[in-house]
């Protein structure tokens, strides 16, 4: 999983004469059935959309038998004249619905000139979506704490999904040739794209099988075809770790606070490897008090997720040191919030059905030890992935998948410095392939943002050129100070 916790979305060539500008008033003839846009309300705000369902076929290829109705919300631009090519933001995960992100769409910059369509991705929101009964309830919150991936698990959740969905046709590729239908059937001649984690994923697949559609694309920690998911999260996560043990001893401050703070980790993962630590924490829905075992694997995964982000990131030295005092209460409230929200907002089954062909599937088990050995997370995650996409029916990509996409449309990499899992290599490797693109590093982790990201993007944008960019504010950009101090609710 490319994680999904801060998504970005997806989806959208002639609307009924008069609509030049987009789908103000939605009336559109697609492929399958006509696509009418009806007034709604953003979920959580008082902001009115428009909404509505276009129909696709399950198997494009067939052309024939069950349809999916792919939900789509779009935030009409707010200013006089709108740009004719709006911006689709593509979600992450893989599993995350489009517009289940509308929320944080609401008040963008993007607005002021252009629409925002929100498409549920196949097998997402409600799009026809692949849910999985994962481990994880608030009746056993231990549960949250327990690993995701197992023949156990997806087994019977794969028995209860071929009963509404073939399983074999909601990979990446397929979904991409839907976003082109939506992006006709909406009137769009060219649409830009936005990307983060998995969708950066998507955008590139799509602006490999469409480019002529695409004006500009922005991806954002990105994670191009040779990222095969999770074969290198271990590897990530265990560099952004040894950099940030170096950090701390390179500053005054977080090395007189953690001294010896590598060594002490070492004896805290060798010992919650013999014994996992006994945690008494808040029950994440009543408040009251529940005890839960914190095993190494569970420790790790908290502490993978905790350097996701910013300032979080910056709280791992005293969380460490924390924990080596017998204090792991930060690291059972992440677990089990990172993992709660992670199943409530993801449909794993449509995840299993991207991972398994275009990732796990080009994966060989002799690379597994080289990558994952003398890491803190160790090789269950991906063997347990491995594991489940051996009960997972066997969908098909083209021949050319695993080629890195190579297409001349203008396009802004973004890398964070410290990114966990989609590493600064990465982007290095997606923008070697793009002619007409652009990678900037700035202090970040897993996505990068603020004024100065935002100004970069929003003359890209206004350009779709990267030739004379500039990005000079970068250099001034900085990460937050490590915190040295703090108790309760880091």
């Amino acid at each position: 999983m490319y994680l999904a916790r801060h998504a970005l979305t997806y989806l959208v060539l002639t609307l009924c004469a008069g609509l030049s500008a987009g789908p103000a008033d939605g009336f559109a003839q697609g492929a399958q059935a006509p696509l009418r846009l009806e007034p709604c309300v953003v979920p959580g705000t008082q902001e009115e959309a428009r909404c509505g369902t276009y129909a696709v076929y399950e198997n494009r290829e067939a052309a024939a038998g069950r349809t999916i109705e792919l939900n789509i919300m779009v935030l009409p631009a707010l200013g006089e004249a709108p740009r004719p090519d709006p911006l689709f933001p593509l979600a992450g995960g893989p599993g995350q619905g489009a517009t289940l992100t509308a929320r944080r769409w609401v008040n963008s910059w993007v607005r002021d000139e252009r629409d925002i369509v929100l498409v549920d991705q196949r097998g997402t929101g409600t799009s026809n979506p692949l849910h999985c009964d994962m481990p994880g309830s608030d009746k056993h919150p231990q549960s949250y704490l327990e690993p995701v991936f197992s023949a156990t698990v997806f087994e019977p959740c794969r028995r209860k999904l071929e009963q509404i969905a073939d399983l074999t046709q909601y990979t990446t590729p397929i979904a991409a040739d839907d976003l082109n239908d939506v992006r006709a059937a909406l009137g769009y001649d060219r649409i830009n794209l936005v990307g983060g984690s998995y969708g950066t994923r998507a955008a590139l697949v799509y602006m490999r099988r469409h480019t002529k559609t695409v004006r500009a694309a922005i991806l954002n920690g990105v994670a191009p075809i040779g990222f095969r998911n999770p074969l290198y999260h271990a590897y990530e996560a265990q560099q952004v770790l040894e950099k940030t043990f170096r950090e701390c001893a390179e500053d005054p401050a977080c090395h007189a606070a953690f001294p010896d703070l590598e060594e002490k980790f070492e004896e805290l993962i060798t010992n919650l490897e013999k014994e996992p630590a006994t945690v008494t924490i808040p029950h994440p829905a009543t408040g009251e008090d529940v005890t839960v075992s914190l095993s190494r694997y569970a420790f790790a995964e908290a502490l993978r997720t905790t350097m996701y982000f910013l300032p979080a990131a910056r709280d791992v030295p005293l969380l460490i040191h924390n924990a080596y005092e017998g204090d792991f209460d930060v690291f059972a409230r992440v677990g089990i919030a990172s993992n709660r929200g992670i199943v409530d907002a993801l449909r794993f089954g449509m995840l299993l059905s991207v991972t398994c062909p275009e990732d796990v599937a080009r994966i060989a088990l002799e690379e597994i030890p080289r990558l994952t050995g003398g890491t803190f997370l160790g090789d269950t995650r991906v063997r347990g992935q491995i594991e489940a996409c051996s009960v997972w029916p066997e969908a098909k990509v083209p021949k050319d998948y695993g080629k890195p996409v190579n297409v001349a449309t203008p396009t802004l990499v973004l890398s964070g410095t410290i990114d966990p899992v989609t590493s600064v290599r990465w982007g290095e490797e997606a923008a070697r392939h793009l002619p007409n693109g652009l990678h900037i590093v700035a202090p970040g982790a897993h996505g990068v943002g603020g004024p100065c990201i935002q100004n970069i993007e929003r003359a890209f944008l206004e350009t779709a050129s990267v030739e004379g960019l500039d990005t000079a504010c970068v250099a001034d950009m900085t990460l937050p100070p490590f915190r040295i101090s703090g108790g309760e609710g880091m």
